[in-house]
């Protein structure tokens, strides 16, 4: 490849939106690493409550966008039943995230949550309409490749650390799932409608599920806990950057979608590795090495081969036929019934 066609590639490829976009989801990603090192934290600490820790993120959301919601005196533009399920996937995904940090390294537990981008690709090929190219999902069995190395590595090989490493991988890769649909789920709102309506529904019915679930599962759990000021301060930590969380990810849902919005996520695995060195003072499996660096090329080589998606089947709305497509802006395309 000559100069002159580099240079013509990058100019093309590395635009203000896409840098833009790759900014947004570096900020997700690096939360999303301090929602796992809290997470992992508040495990090693002997508090086995993961709903409950995920029922305050819940919790601030419903006030604060809900909050945002009543001001403007607005009726819902989704019905609330789809929120329900909404926030019924979203709590199943972080409760068994989070349980799995009872039997797993904090490093197994984000290399593995690369199994949403594989849940993501299905989904949206599925229900939004989304097709990939070759070299897309060449990149994305990259990144699956990748995932079996850390299985590989907590089966034995290297010891991924933990009392239960596999049993740990497992509840990942089932919570992976139900984040996806959460993902797709979100996408398609915040595209569709309004992201304070999402965000704050999606506080409101994950709080309501998250409170259920609490009542009849970690009742005797949270008996039993003796509560410090470091299980405290490592709850608000979590609280704090599940809130972020949340509150950022509309946004790079809204840009890029959910398998490149997952894609970006990837990147927490590095802030991951960091955290088990210079916090838990343990030492990494030259595996895990390996397998993050085979995730970055599956991440490079989809993002440079990117192709706006083709529309998905149109959606009887009321009184209107909508065209969802996968835009950059809010205004979605539609037309009266003939």
């Amino acid at each position: 490849m000559s100069w002159s066609a580099a240079g013509s590639w990058f100019k093309s490829h590395v635009t203000l939106n896409n840098l833009y976009r790759l900014f947004l989801g570096q900020v997700v990603s690096f939360v999303l690493a301090l929602m796992s090192f809290t997470s992992s934290l508040i495990a090693s600490l002997g508090v086995d409550a993961p709903i409950t820790q995920s029922s305050f993120t819940y919790l601030t959301l419903a006030v604060v966008y809900g909050g945002i919601l009543l001001y403007r005196g607005q009726k819902l533009r989704i019905p609330w039943y789809w929120y329900l399920a909404l926030g019924f996937v979203d709590v199943q995904g972080n409760y068994l995230v989070n349980k799995a940090f009872q039997f797993s390294s904090i490093t197994s537990v984000t290399l593995l949550d690369c199994w949403t981008v594989v849940w993501a690709i299905i989904l949206t090929y599925i229900f939004i309409g989304t097709r990939y190219s070759l070299w897309q999902l060449f990149g994305a069995a990259l990144c699956v490749l990748g995932l079996g190395l850390v299985l590989l590595s907590d089966a034995g090989v290297g010891g991924g650390g933990g009392s239960k490493p596999l049993l740990g991988d497992a509840l990942v890769i089932s919570g992976t799932l139900f984040f996806a649909m959460s993902n797709v789920g979100e996408e398609f709102c915040v595209k569709k409608k309004d992201r304070v309506e999402v965000i704050s529904m999606l506080g409101l019915f994950g709080m309501l599920v998250s409170g259920v679930e609490l009542s009849i599962f970690e009742l005797k759990s949270l008996e039993s806990v003796t509560w410090s000021t470091d299980i405290m301060l490592a709850a608000i930590g979590y609280t704090l950057s599940g809130f972020m969380f949340y509150s950022i990810t509309p946004f790079v849902l809204k840009l890029s979608g959910a398998t490149m919005f997952n894609l970006s996520l990837l990147t927490s695995d590095m802030w991951a590795v960091v955290v088990r060195i210079l916090f838990y003072h343990q030492q990494v499996n030259w595996l895990y090495f390996l397998a993050f660096a085979v995730v970055v090329i599956g991440l490079v080589i989809y993002s440079t081969t990117e192709k706006d998606p083709v529309p998905a089947p149109l959606l009887e709305d009321a009184n209107h036929s909508v065209q969802y497509q996968v835009l950059n802006d809010e205004n979605m395309a539609s037309r009266d019934e003939s």
